[in-house]
């Protein structure tokens, strides 16, 4: 079991994908080289956000309801608190952009030196409803002094 504590702090997200459970196809799940962080305290809580590196401008005027699902496909975003179960890491979801995560999100996690990865668990891709495997790669933000 990796040493826990390093699990604290920020992470940068390097890597996003997706595999589709039906046909073993994958590819990025929002697009290649996403901007994203994840954050794990000390306290028990922890925070998530990404988004596509390139999601539209707007072009004047108010955001149409087609802008607005875009820019809703193109992120993720959650607060949580959070449990660790061996080498799963357990999301106690309290709100997310996508109200369906409201509860517990399991997923395996590995930690090497600054490298942390989550993945391997099925789930559901919200913008497309299709049955999936997500892995997500990260490197830890330095410390500030």
């Amino acid at each position: 079991m990796p040493d826990t504590s390093a699990l604290i702090g920020s992470w940068r997200m390097i890597s996003w994908t997706r595999t589709s459970v039906a046909t073993g196809e994958t590819v990025d799940a929002l697009g290649p080289s996403p901007i994203g962080y994840i954050a794990y305290h000390r306290d028990g809580r922890m925070m998530a956000t990404v988004f596509r590196r390139d999601r539209i401008s707007q072009s004047g005027g108010s955001w149409s309801t087609e802008e607005k699902a875009a820019l809703f496909d193109g992120m993720l975003a959650y607060v949580a608190s959070y449990t660790l179960e061996g080498n799963r890491v357990v999301h106690h979801v309290e709100g997310a952009w996508n109200p369906n995560w409201a509860g517990d999100l399991s997923r395996p996690f590995t930690l090497e030196g600054d490298r942390l990865s989550i993945g391997g668990a099925p789930g559901v891709d919200p913008a497309t409803g299709e049955d999936v495997i997500y892995n997500m790669e990260f490197r830890k933000v330095a410390d500030q002094p």
